[in-house]
């Protein structure tokens, strides 16, 4: 009788556990990237920016936010480099929708970011991923998941063509953030690829 007793309290425990630990683990699907991206993105659009003249400049930043209400915001940011590099770096964030003027401006960007339709900005980064990494380049590692924030906003049914690299060539334009070490392995891998005439570059000596 006693054994009984303690097989069925042990069996509760671990039922007990199992519920546990299936809850724990629901808790923390629930707040991985993927899942707020995929939650935000039920949302309304409330800003798409894109650095204004992209193509004149090269480099430039795309901003989605996405809100139930305009107070409280979902944002999705890419750094993305037309030229070569593709998207450089993608970043997801929530923000207070009255704080979303301040933070701009505190992002000092170089050049004004000026509205874009969804549709066309969606197009713009899957094209130019696809693009760069053709060159040995591959997208940040967040910018699969972060780019689901588009949700439905279509990339099929813009029109826009874009011409990526500068006078028909990647150029490669080396920041102040790179190492030495970094800028001669990227012209080394675009030399690699595509040939001494293949492509142009500009860095520091």
């Amino acid at each position: 009788m006693a054994s009984n007793m303690a097989a069925r309290r042990a069996a509760k425990a671990n039922r007990r556990k199992a519920i546990v630990a299936e809850k724990r683990k629901s808790e923390m699907f629930a707040d991985t990237l993927a899942e707020r991206v995929r939650r935000a993105a039920s949302t309304p659009i409330r800003h798409c920016l894109l650095t204004d003249r992209l193509f004149e400049h090269g480099i430039g930043t795309l901003i989605l936010t996405r809100g139930a209400t305009r107070e409280y915001l979902s944002m999705g940011m890419f750094l993305v480099d037309v030229f070569c590099l593709g998207i450089k770096d993608a970043a997801f964030r929530t923000i207070a929708g009255s704080d979303f003027d301040e933070y701009i401006a505190a992002a000092n960007l170089p050049v004004p970011a000026v509205p874009v339709d969804p549709g066309i900005a969606r197009k713009l980064l899957r094209e130019v991923a696809t693009w760069s990494e053709s060159i040995g380049f591959a997208p940040h590692r967040d910018f699969a998941v972060i780019e689901q924030l588009f949700g439905d906003a279509s990339a099929a049914a813009c029109d826009a063509a874009f011409q990526f690299g500068r006078d028909g060539k990647p150029f490669y334009m080396a920041s102040p953030s790179e190492t030495p070490a970094q800028v001669r392995h990227r012209i080394e891998q675009l030399r690699a690829r595509l040939g001494n005439g293949g492509f142009h570059f500009i860095a520091a000596a």
